[in-house]
């Protein structure tokens, strides 16, 4: 996967202020992966273990080591924020 620049003319047309779209899409991403986190914290408690009471030699574990590439095939979450400010999917507002 290569590095794609991203055109802030484009994250301008989708937003009032630049900065502001850039940080609401680093909060964005900071809660995407928390989430994702939590999904595989859950998956990874479903996966059974090879070997339990061994510790002192690494075996791998084939089903916890599918879980761990299924997660990362996925984009990553600032660049799964990002597209959703760009869809004009990702809404952001000042507290008051």
């Amino acid at each position: 996967m290569g590095i794609e620049p991203i055109d802030l003319r484009a994250i301008d047309n989708c937003a009032s202020n630049v900065y502001e779209a850039i940080v609401a899409c680093g909060k964005k991403a900071r809660q995407i992966n928390e989430e994702q986190r939590l999904e595989y914290n859950a998956q990874l408690t479903n996966v059974p273990n090879t070997n339990p009471d061994d510790d002192s030699e690494d075996f791998d574990n084939p089903a916890q080591l599918k879980l761990s590439l299924d997660f990362e095939k996925r984009d990553k979450p600032h660049h799964q924020a990002v597209k959703l400010l760009l869809d004009t999917k990702l809404d952001y507002s000042y507290k008051k």
